[in-house]
């Protein structure tokens, strides 16, 4: 006698009989159920939806043996969050399991190129999903077999920026060798026009995401973070931010805030010196002799925070954005030639697990998320915004950080409030709620990790030096050990 145990969780009936008469002895000793057309199970515990999700490929399998996944399926590899799975087979059916609709379509069988899969399936090479995807069909219900045009479109994006266009080129030449074969022709012909679009050699006609027009136009930007600076976007929107007066209004007041806002925005990026070394670099201009590049990030720094009028410009078009950047940048690292001061980066950069957005689309991105901070009305949203944008962008090769709360605050300074200082006491309260936003999509956090170095700042008097460095050490401003906390 079997060990029921051992039985799998799913027998699929056929004409051997002797698995015909085990499904029926042990639906007689009610050890098994039926869950669908020939399809039974030895479980009698869990939904048969969630019975047919786990052995999906083992039914499809025995059911119609040599099936091709096919279509969205192909791209998905799981049934869509509506329960389709689509297979091209030898004729066409719909077929209904539980939680799962499987669609048949009649097709060419799989081809030498498609991909052996589990259970003798198999799925559509990557070309040829290519080509199936743009087949013309109807959408019934909100149901098609193919993911939208826009979808395919960032497809062959991101598999431009991870090899270069010698991939989209090997993969349309694959898909002109089958599509006769496959009868896929017209398919080819569109999928063609698409990819010389996104390279710039064909007309941008065939397009229909925003994205791959921006590829084809040359400024191609990073979709997801568009996303991500809506998200901010959204929740700025929603808050309402009191606005402190600024009480360093004297030369004197603005040039010791600025003094400590450089020291610290070079200290919590690895620039360190000691209080007096950094203000003895400042007040002689002169560098300290073993330290000249890291003395001139501070002069550089210095020269942008403490120069009110510098400090009240802000970005009126994508351009002009890109101009300041650049310009704020140059100056920076004036004397870091490596680092290509004032010139976006030409490879990508990264920070621990965080990977910043692709080289080319630097420009693109920054000129989109544009649009997304113009839309602003409120100056500490916009500051907020433009801190993480260009944080997140990372157009640099060095300076990112430095140059994101520059901007940060010339949005401050031009609306005649305090600006903002990030000591090194707080500097992981900082960078932590930055990576929330880039990894998590959540924004309430940096907001109100800003919100409240936002409120302490707005209380540094800048009038008298010496008092405000005394203010500070209370503060714990001037620690970097994590047992300290910013004190107000």
């Amino acid at each position: 006698m079997e060990k029921y145990t051992q039985l799998p969780e799913i027998l699929i009936a056929s004409s051997d009989k002797k698995l015909s008469a085990m499904i029926t002895r042990l639906k007689k000793e009610e050890k098994l159920k039926k869950i669908a057309s020939r399809v039974y199970t030895t479980n009698l515990t869990d939904t048969p939806e969630n019975i047919v999700r786990r052995n999906l490929y083992k039914i499809i399998g025995q059911l119609y043996p040599g099936a091709l996944i096919s279509h969205r399926s192909a791209f998905e590899l799981r049934p869509c969050a509506d329960g389709h799975f689509y297979l091209t087979y030898t004729y066409t059916k719909n077929i209904s399991l539980p939680g799962i609709t499987l669609h048949l379509v009649a097709g060419p069988k799989p081809i030498e190129k498609d991909i052996p899969y589990l259970d003798g399936l198999f799925i559509s090479n990557p070309a040829r999903a290519y080509m199936e995807n743009l087949q013309l069909g109807y959408v019934r219900n909100g149901v098609s077999k193919c993911i939208p045009q826009v979808q395919l479109e960032e497809k062959l994006e991101k598999k431009l920026l991870a090899n270069g266009e010698n991939e989209l080129n090997r993969l349309r030449d694959e898909a002109r060798g089958m599509s006769r074969q496959l009868q896929l022709e017209n398919e080819f012909k569109l999928l063609d026009k698409i990819i010389g679009a996104i390279l710039s050699t064909r007309e941008a006609k065939a397009l229909k995401g925003e994205s791959a027009k921006a590829w084809a136009a040359g400024e191609p930007y990073d979709p997801e973070r568009i996303n991500l600076f809506s998200t901010l976007f959204e929740h700025l929107s929603q808050k309402d931010f009191k606005h402190y007066t600024d009480i360093n209004t004297t030369e004197t007041a603005y040039k010791n805030f600025a003094f400590f806002e450089s020291y610290f925005s070079n200290y919590i990026e690895g620039t360190e010196f000691e209080v007096e070394e950094a203000k003895q670099i400042v007040d002689t201009g002169v560098a300290l002799p073993t330290r000249d590049e890291d003395s001139h990030d501070v002069l550089g720094t210095f020269y942008i925070t403490s120069n009110r009028k510098e400090m009240s410009i802000l970005p009126k078009d994508p351009n002009d954005l890109i101009n300041i950047l650049q310009r704020r940048h140059s100056i920076l690292l004036s004397a870091r030639p490596t680092k290509t001061p004032g010139l976006f980066k030409e490879q990508n950069n990264k920070a621990g697990n965080s990977h910043f957005v692709d080289y080319r689309l630097v420009r693109g991105t920054l000129k989109k998320g544009f649009e997304i901070y113009n839309a602003i009305q409120d100056p500490v949203a916009k500051a907020y915004f433009i801190l993480f944008m260009i944080s997140e962008v990372h157009p640099f090769m060095d300076g990112n950080g430095r140059i994101s709360r520059i901007m940060m605050n010339a949005e401050l300074t031009a609306a005649g409030m305090p600006k903002i200082i990030i000591p090194t006491v707080y500097r992981i309260d900082y960078i932590d709620a930055l990576k929330r936003l880039t990894q998590n999509g959540e924004p309430a956090i940096i907001i109100r990790a800003m919100e409240r170095v936002r409120l302490w700042s707005s209380g540094l008097d800048g009038s008298d030096y010496d008092a405000l460095k005394v203010y500070l050490e209370q503060c714990n401003a001037l620690r970097d050990e994590q047992e300290y906390i910013l004190k107000f």
